[in-house]
């Protein structure tokens, strides 16, 4: 306890109030007085004076308690299946390790416990309590599927809301594991557990390295096209991580779907294994017969002594379509066109579009089955784009023409070695063009291009008479097409000269000044189009990337017989097929009548679940279109989602179905690898220490040690000056000092 003193206008203003009121009650009463009533109102005076003094001193008694305050140390023990790997010495597990961790500083803890608040925790997905007795009541082995690192410390924030923290230790291997909602960052957290200044000490377990010693294969990152058409190779790949397998063979196979529930292996490989156990690309092939929807499996068989074999295997669903084009797209030059040519063309899910480059200089770098791709069936159209005639074989060019003629669609476009630039009169290919070549129209490699070739002014492309309703050249209704073309921008690098044109040969497209630009021409049960532009992809980079994919697309429907496919009825598509379990599963669907309107239809849809049962699935519809959504979707296994499109009575008008999958994963194990990086960054986040597990002890002997500023000093104040008695006290003097100067007749 101490006075303290806080003087009205400070002390030099207190001893001048002092020294007026001396002055002025020098005389309190004349000398004519007793000397007992002189006396009485000297000691009046002199009372109120020293009161009225120490009010201006305003006197304070401040009294200090100090007590100490409680703060709580969090422990944390990962008790998670990733605990359960056996990478430590002796090959112990991670979880026996940490078990023998805290069992040998259970005294140090408890020390610690007279000093703060410790409270254990032993966690996974969820935190839960571990009383600090004699012997920990820890789980007998791991068994948590998620390591929810940032949820967990969120939470545990949260309950010790208002609560000092002395700090967090945390013990674990470090890698987060977990799903949403409990997928939480553990970044987030540090950076709340810096600003409110709780350290977090981290104690790592486990290698980096993840299964040491342990064996396992495991697959990821398939990557598989979702469609592919009947007969074409579907190339499956992914990721193989071989630990464990050190100069040892691991085959691999391929399972598809041949029957309803039935797999067959349809091809094989083999990896071999190396010390460092980093991912290696494994790819396999297989041609489908077939038309259909059809679930794949790449596996690897489970090997002797893995430990975890779900992540030996990685499913999807494709799709194999039968009426899907393919197209050989053969090219001489380095160009923009052929960019954005096979950009358009593999923009259609049923255009498949093989490119091939054939470099005059390097002949060695054709393709050695080249000759096979003329075979009649193989291709439905081919491309020929600025490629001399004598970079192919004879035979090859037989070939060729002899596919066209049996149904194959023919298309060539504009080069300084197309058509007769290229010595293509020469060829079987001179009859089936719908332009007369000739033998004088060669353009040699080492002369400037030939002006006769090749029209001088940039042309605009526009429909002819008959081509304004040819299937080719419609990009919009028939009132607005015309308009649409003009719109289009010039073919500016120019266009071929065609010479004259074959009988039977129809022009489509024209320039301004009547010169033909594309023209067609049916050869026994193919189609063939000359085109003499090299630059439409100069309208996508105008903004017309739509007019370019649609003509190109009607190009190649046109040229396979196909101008009048229709897709009619309801449809259903997922942007992906394989789902991690809780995982949001969206989709669209739409019904497409024959006439188009699809205005007066209801879609509803229901997903059938792998334990047999229907659920429902939502539906919302958006345009002309509908966006759906999965809610059940957690439990491993195939699903099928089915779509039912409705008409205003009630009618069913047909149905789509696509199925998808859940994959079984074991979150935990499946690359089960320490990340004690990690941890080393959230303690330096937090001004905490990271150490490895024979370490624990030394850190508990250093937070015990270590000066905490917990003990809280509390002021109490009493005012001596500042209360209603001493006002009575002052005012009472000076009223009884009146009443005796009255009474005695001094005033």
């Amino acid at each position: 306890m101490r006075l303290s003193l806080s003087p009205v206008g400070g002390y030099w203003l207190v001893a001048l109030v002092a020294c007026a009121l001396v002055v002025l009650l020098w005389r309190v009463a004349p000398r004519a007085q007793t000397p007992f009533r002189r006396r009485v109102l000297t000691v009046l005076r002199v009372i109120t004076v020293a009161l009225v003094l120490l009010a201006m001193l305003r006197p304070t008694l401040v009294h200090t308690t100090t007590r100490r305050q409680s703060a709580t140390l969090l422990v944390l023990a990962d008790c998670s299946r990733s605990m359960s790997v056996a990478d430590g010495l002796n090959n112990q597990s991670r979880w026996n390790t940490l078990r023998a961790t805290l069992d040998e500083s259970l005294p140090a803890l408890r020390e610690l416990a007279q000093d703060l608040q410790v409270k254990l925790f032993a966690f996974d997905a969820e935190a839960r309590a571990v009383e600090l007795a004699d012997q920990l009541d820890l789980p007998a082995a791991p068994i948590g599927d998620q390591t929810a690192l940032g949820a967990v410390l969120d939470d545990l924030l949260r309950r010790e809301s208002g609560q000092r923290l002395a700090g967090v230790i945390l013990l674990t291997d470090g890698a987060q594991r977990a799903y949403a909602p409990r997928d939480t960052a553990p970044q987030t957290v540090a950076r709340r557990l810096a600003d409110l200044g709780y350290p977090l000490h981290t104690v790592a377990f486990g290698q980096a390295r993840g299964t040491g010693q342990t064996r396992d294969v495991s697959l990821a990152d398939l990557a598989v096209n979702p469609t592919v058409f009947a007969k074409n190779q579907l190339v499956v790949a992914a990721a193989a991580r071989l630990s464990g397998f050190a100069n040892q063979d691991v085959p691999f196979e391929l399972l598809f779907e041949t029957a309803p529930g039935q797999m067959t292996r349809v091809a094989d490989t083999s990896l071999r294994g190396d010390d460092a156990g980093d991912p290696e690309p494994v790819s396999l092939s297989y041609a489908p017969p077939v038309p259909g929807e059809y679930k794949l499996t790449l596996a690897a068989p489970p090997q002797p002594g893995e430990l975890v074999t779900t992540n030996n295997t990685l499913s999807t669903f494709v799709t194999v379509t039968k009426g899907g084009l393919n197209v050989l797209y053969l090219e001489g030059a380095l160009r923009p066109e052929q960019t954005f040519l096979t950009r358009s063309l593999d923009a259609s899910d049923d255009i498949k579009c093989d490119y091939l480059r054939l470099d005059a200089l390097e002949r060695d770098s054709r393709p050695p089955d080249l000759a096979e791709r003329f075979q009649p069936g193989r291709y439905d159209v081919y491309l020929l784009g600025d490629v001399a005639a004598d970079i192919f074989t004879p035979a090859e060019l037989a070939s060729l023409a002899a596919a066209v003629r049996g149904g194959a669609g023919l298309i060539a476009i504009g080069g300084l070695y197309s058509f007769g630039g290229g010595g293509w009169d020469s060829t079987p290919l001179a009859d089936l063009l719908p332009i007369e070549i000739s033998p004088l129209d060669r353009q040699s490699p080492d002369e400037p291009v030939r002006a006769d070739l090749h029209l001088t002014s940039p042309p605009q492309m526009l429909p002819t008479q008959i081509g304004e309703r040819h299937f080719v050249m419609l990009l919009t209704d028939a009132a607005h097409n015309r308009a649409a073309w003009q719109a289009l921008p010039p073919l500016r690098d120019g266009a071929n000269r065609f010479r004259g044109l074959q009988p039977r040969a129809v022009v489509l497209a024209e320039s301004a000044q009547g010169e033909p630009l594309l023209v067609a021409r049916d050869i026994g049960a193919g189609r063939v189009l000359a085109f003499a532009g090299d630059s439409t992809w100069r309208w996508w980079m105008a903004g017309h990337a739509d007019e370019h994919r649609r003509f190109w697309r009607q190009v190649m429907l046109w040229l396979a017989h196909k101008e009048d496919a229709h897709d009619a009825g309801a449809w259903v598509r997922l942007a992906q097929r394989r789902f991690a379990p809780g995982q949001r599963v969206e989709f669209t669907a739409g019904y497409k009548s024959e006439s188009g309107n699809a205005a007066a239809v209801q879609l509803e849809a229901q997903v059938a679940l792998p334990d047999g049962r229907n659920q429902p699935a939502r539906l919302i519809k958006d345009s002309a279109t509908w966006t759906g959504s999965v809610d059940e979707a957690r439990a491993p296994g195939d699903y099928t989602l089915t779509v039912t499109a409705h008409d205003a009575a009630g009618n069913a008008l047909g149905t789509a179905k696509a199925r998808f999958l859940v994959f079984e994963q074991d979150l935990e194990l499946d690359n089960p690898a320490a990340d004690p990086q990690l941890l080393a960054s959230l303690s330096a986040m937090t001004d905490g220490d990271s150490v490895p597990p024979e370490q624990f002890s030394s850190l508990l002997a250093r937070l015990r040690n270590q000066p905490l500023d917990l003990e809280v000093a509390t002021q109490s104040k009493v005012e001596l000056w500042d209360n209603g008695p001493l006002l009575i006290l002052i005012v009472g003097l000076w009223s009884l000092d009146w009443f005796l100067r009255k009474r005695w007749g001094l005033v």
